[in-house]
């Protein structure tokens, strides 16, 4: 009786224990995260006698957790790049709809101030119409700090996110690293702890979605977690942090650092990954050269505008003045520098000016550029002096002090201009619609030439507003206010004074031709349809992009950027949609298998019960039988 009774006992306790582990599954069919468990059976030893073996019954082996490592590692992986992608899209959606939004956008302001200025040319004596267009400039340069202003709120927020996703790794960490403590305890009694297990694999899938993570099991049952280019972020029951501050030039730049055992150093962003990697990818690719983008639209606009409107003269008889203001380059030391090295930069050359930022180091002997975006060393000439400034990509630098080896600058051309430009005319008749001379033949001549307009070719000669006679001394040579012979060619041009004019046609000999100041001319728009026709030469990239195409090209860029992202954010959410479906045929749990399975184990529970039933029936026929 005793071999039956305990035979009955391990089953009863064993499927009582199957049945434990089933109603833990139903209980937690909707928890994130869970696996499903499984119970497994096995026989127990049994014991000899005279016919052989006889069984001593079943028990739980093993609560097995139902998992699959690659799927995990692949649920990881999907979620990095979904992260990745999601945070980029939201940014740069936001970012697409400000610049190419018409309310919003640069696109209307600048067609209506130079529309204003066409209207201006057409009329230029009109006070109003000169009014008009001092409004426009002034709501075309709030527009430009308008979308400067939006584009720092964009990078303060990415700061801002910075801050709280590299707690959330932080935290996420130390977590992983308690459950590891708490693991490495559990796998001393030779029982696999399921639960925390799975709620290991979920603080991971958590820290995946904000950095790419790999991770390797150790013997001890811990799980390592490493960052970045191979960094550990967990070993064990140890978590490392990250760190953030300021960059190196620029204290309001947040940056992410590793706190390893040797120190702080940069993380590797180019293999971040997840939110993090996304708002990092956002600054560095798309919010970064918009900002230098637009800035360098603001510095050709206001520069062109103002040496075009340095070429004429207002109502008043002077030449005109600056229209706008715009910052020169930003010069930012390193914290880092030991010396006392300085830079003053200014732009010289608008067709060179390409809008990324540079670091200007000092080796110990000379000096040497380096692109930002690229990390390309940019020739140079110059040596640095006022007299002698070094020159690159459009900058003129001067530099001054003492530098020691290795001390840099960050030189950033445009990365402020749109913020900074302002309207600086607010007098309607010193707009210089005019052009600053005009030349006129002698009634008294008696050849065939003629004289055309006058262009400004040099606005700052000291004798632009100076009169000029030139006469001819034969058909084929002139001089000029009575000095010199030159040689006369039919059509070509003839400088003086900064302005220049060219005489076709056959002169007689004491035929002349004069260049004089215009002044008294309210009706003169010469230099206002140069004005109103800036928004078309080309300045940039050579003198080949128009200040309308180089923001048309960045609302293209950002849109077209945008829209890829889409396009992989999508597929990216089909492919993490199959890698979730994938862990859950594995690990969920299936509601009618385990209703079908509690069935089963209750029956089977039943089964046992009646066996005990059945050995006290017999022990009792026993008893009876022997008291007789």
């Amino acid at each position: 009786m005793p071999g039956i009774l305990n035979t009955s006992l391990s089953g009863m306790l064993a499927f009582q224990r199957a049945l434990d582990v089933t109603s833990n599954n139903i209980a937690n069919a909707n928890t994130p995260g869970y696996s499903r468990q499984v119970a497994h059976f096995t026989a127990r030893p049994g014991s000899g006698s005279g016919v052989g073996y006889i069984g001593s019954g079943t028990q739980i082996s093993s609560i097995e957790r139902m998992y699959d490592a690659m799927q995990t590692e692949q649920l990881r992986t999907t979620t990095t790049g979904y992260s990745r992608f999601n945070t980029l899209n939201n940014l740069s959606g936001r970012m697409d709809v400000l610049l190419a939004d018409p309310d919003t956008g640069l696109n209307s302001s600048l067609q209506s101030y130079f529309g204003s200025m066409q209207d201006l040319a057409n009329d230029p004596s009109s006070i109003p119409s000169r009014q008009a267009v001092i409004g426009e400039a002034q709501g075309l340069a709030a527009k430009f700090q308008s979308l400067d202003d939006r584009l720092a709120e964009l990078e303060g927020e990415v700061n801002d996110r910075l801050e709280l996703s590299v707690a959330d790794i932080n935290r996420l960490a130390s977590s992983i690293a308690e459950v590891n403590q708490k693991i490495s305890h559990a796998n001393g009694s030779g029982n696999s702890p399921n639960d925390l297990l799975d709620q290991r694999d979920n603080l991971v899938l958590q820290l995946s979605a904000q950095v790419a993570v790999t991770t390797n099991v150790q013997d001890d049952g811990t799980m390592s977690v490493f960052i970045g280019s191979g960094q550990s972020l967990v070993l064990g029951g140890e978590a490392r942090q990250l760190g953030i501050g300021g960059s190196e030039f620029d204290m309001t730049r947040m940056t992410v650092t590793y706190q390893g055992s040797s120190g702080s150093t940069p993380l590797d962003t180019a293999s971040t990954g997840g939110n993090l990697g996304g708002l990092l990818d956002f600054r560095s690719r798309i919010l970064d050269p918009a900002r230098q983008s637009l800035g360098q639209t603001a510095i050709a606009f206001a520069s062109s505008m103002n040496e075009q409107h340095g070429s004429g003269m207002d109502l008043r008889g002077n030449l005109g003045a600056d229209l706008f203001s715009v910052a020169p380059p930003q010069v930012l030391p390193s914290s880092l520098n030991t010396g006392s090295g300085s830079a003053v930069a200014s732009i010289s050359d608008l067709g060179a000016l390409t809008g990324v930022d540079y670091v200007l180091e000092f080796d110990g002997s000379a000096y040497s550029m380096r692109r930002t975006d690229t990390n390309t060393v940019v020739p140079m000439t110059g040596t640095g002096t006022a007299g002698d400034p070094l020159v690159a990509d459009g900058m003129s630098i001067v530099v001054a002090g003492t530098p020691a080896a290795g001390d840099r600058q960050l030189l950033r051309p445009t990365h402020n201009a749109a913020g900074s430009l302002k309207s600086i005319v607010t007098d309607p008749q010193a707009i210089a619609l005019a052009a600053p001379t005009r030349s006129s033949a002698s009634f008294a001549n008696t050849g065939s030439a003629n004289i055309s307009a006058t262009s400004v070719v040099d606005a700052a000669d000291p004798g632009l507003l100076g009169s000029a006679l030139i006469e001819f001394t034969s058909p084929t040579t002139y001089s000029i206010n009575g000095a010199g012979s030159f040689a006369y060619s039919d059509g070509s041009p003839i400088v003086v004074n900064g302005s220049s004019v060219t005489i076709s046609g056959a002169p007689a000999a004491g035929d002349q031709f004069t260049i004089e100041a215009n002044y008294g001319a309210s009706g003169d728009n010469a230099n206002g349809l140069l004005m109103a026709g800036v928004q078309a030469v080309g300045i940039l990239d050579g003198g080949t992009i128009s200040i309308n195409e180089n923001y048309g090209r960045l609302v293209s860029e950002v849109g077209s950027t945008t829209h890829q992202i889409q396009s992989n954010l999508e597929a990216q959410g089909v492919v993490l949609k199959n890698a979730e479906d994938a862990v859950l045929s594995t690990s969920a749990v299936n509601l009618d298998e385990e209703a079908a399975n509690l069935i089963k184990y209750q029956q089977a529970y039943q089964a046992v019960a009646q066996v005990v039933s059945v050995a006290s029936t017999l022990f009792d026929s026993l008893l009876n039988a022997t008291r007789r």
